[in-house]
Formats: structure tokens, sequence, C-alpha cells
């Protein structure tokens, strides 16, 4: 737990200053920060008291759960009855596909265009966005790295994306599925 303590620190060491610098890309102001997928829950409370103390140092922070993105998305193309009924008919893998569809086509509500919605109605005013709850997307519903890619250029407020998650040989793999091909990642990562 002291690693996740001492990632904890460093990333409210960099939120602290007043021209925040997580990110070497103006047009991609995200960092990802990784932790082990065993510690979800340990990590949502942490992420609030992070939220908090940054608060106090007057830091607007917006936390935003991808899983309430999820079940809205889900929500808007027949909500999850239709997906459930479709995985009963043709196997999980058959769901999983039209999920991604889902979440994904600019034809129905995708996960992108929530995100852009919320990050639009935000104060830019010293705030910095949480993205938490990713595992939602486990086993493959949805890949990250499509949303950071989608992201640049929309947003100009600091995100954190909290990812659970293992590093191998400098390459992310998302709930330590280490048998799924692994997303492209070219933002900061804080790791122990």
């Amino acid at each position: 737990m002291s690693s996740l303590r001492e990632q904890l620190e460093q990333l409210e060491k960099d939120l602290s200053f007043d021209k925040i610098a997580i990110s070497p890309y103006h047009d991609l102001p995200f960092a990802i920060f990784r932790y082990e997928p065993n510690l979800e829950f340990e990590m949502r409370k942490e992420i609030k008291l992070l939220a908090t103390r940054l608060n106090n140092k007057s830091k607007n922070i917006e936390l935003i759960s991808l899983a309430d993105l999820y079940y809205e998305s889900i929500s808007n193309e027949g909500g999850i009855e239709s997906l459930s009924n479709e995985e009963k008919e043709f196997k999980f893998e058959r769901a999983q596909e039209s999920l991604n569809v889902i979440l994904s086509d600019p034809d129905y509500t995708p996960i992108t265009k929530l995100l852009e919605e919320k990050l639009n109605k935000i104060s830019k005013n010293n705030t910095i966005v949480f993205l938490y709850r990713a595992g939602v997307f486990a086993p493959n519903a949805y890949k990250i790295s499509v949303l950071l890619d989608y992201m640049k250029g929309k947003t100009d407020i600091p995100c954190v994306l909290f990812y659970p998650g293992s590093l191998k040989d400098n390459i992310l793999y998302f709930m330590d599925l280490f048998d799924q091909p692994p997303g492209s990642y070219h933002v900061n990562i804080y790791n122990k």
C-alpha cells in the first residue's frame, strides 16, 4: 500500500501547482494513474480523499464515473435488458460485440460523446477532472485507449484517468488481462 500512497503523493504534488503539467501534449491534457485491479475499492476511497485535499488547495476537482457513462450509453440504446436477452440467445461474445458498438459507434451514444459533453459543461477555472471506475469496461467491452485517442483536441481541462491494470515491459494491460491486445497510450503514466 505504501507504493500506492507514494504514487498518490506524487500526483497530488503535480496537481497542486498553479500551472498543471501532467501531460506533454497541450491537445491531450491527460495522465493515467495506474493501480492494481484488486485495489479498486480502496482506490475509490483514495480518489475522493485526494479530491478533498486538492479542493482544500483551491483546485476544482470534478469526478466523472466512467461506469455512469457506460450505463447512460446503454440505457439510451435499449438498456441492459436488451443486451441480456441478446446474450441469452447468442452467447456472451455476441453481446459483448454489440455492447462495444453501442459504446463506440457514432450512430449510437458513444462514451466519447458523453464524456465530451460532460467536459464541455464544466467550468475550466482551475478545474481538474478525475475519471474513475474504468473497470466497468472489462473484459473487452471497450478499449480505454480509444477514449484517449478521441479526446485529443477536444478539451483543455487536465484529466486523470484512474486505470486498473498492470504495467509490464512498458505496456499497460487493462485489468491484468494479459491475453488481450494492449492499447496504445501516449500520455504520462503514474506508476510506482
